[in-house]
């Protein structure tokens, strides 16, 4: 394990390194191509940040409603005959809008149930099988000017719902 530690640490320096050494070769202008493109990042961001902060407004407005809450209710029922874990309905709800407070959830199931039940090990599986959809969509979308999205969301959302069914099937064939 200390080997794979000390080169999972080591990759991103070496790949920079690479990178820089590469563009020495080809007798590039490494500092200034680099100040370029972090000011190509810093425009980018100013342009995905309208788009950002509607998003976070629509999640507040979502979880301070009670929608989000009623949600889970209905899903909880129609689940209900099933052995699915209640308490991953809202995580799963809430990666699709927020990643950030899907990883609050995510740390209370880990807290109040424990990481070692079947509701702790499908939850970590599951943050790691979906997508947070809602903010992907805005920033890919909102920075080259899409609006018609056609499919993309219900794919998404199917894709999501593929990978919250696939992490419950998945920790059950690997811990019964």
């Amino acid at each position: 394990m200390g080997m794979a530690a000390y080169l999972s640490q080591m990759v991103l320096p070496l790949l920079v390194f690479a990178v820089v050494v590469q563009a020495l070769l080809k007798d590039l202008p490494v500092f200034s191509l680099f100040c370029k493109g972090a000011k190509e990042g810093i425009r980018v961001a100013f342009s995905l940040l309208p788009t950002l902060i509607g998003l976070l407004c629509a999640v507040g407005v979502l979880r301070g409603s009670g929608f989000l809450p009623f949600l889970e209710g209905l899903l909880a029922r129609l689940f209900s005959g099933t052995q699915f874990p209640p308490e991953l309905i809202g995580l799963g709800l809430m990666k699709v809008v927020s990643s950030s407070a899907a990883t609050g959830l995510f740390l209370d199931i880990l807290q109040n149930i424990g990481p070692d039940t079947l509701t702790g090990r499908v939850a970590a599986v599951m943050m790691g099988a979906t997508e947070t959809v809602l903010y992907t969509m805005s920033v890919y979308f909102g920075k080259v000017h899409i609006t018609d999205t056609r499919y993309t969301l219900w794919g998404a959302l199917l894709a999501n719902l593929a990978g919250m069914v696939a992490a419950y099937w998945v920790v059950l064939w690997f811990f019964g």
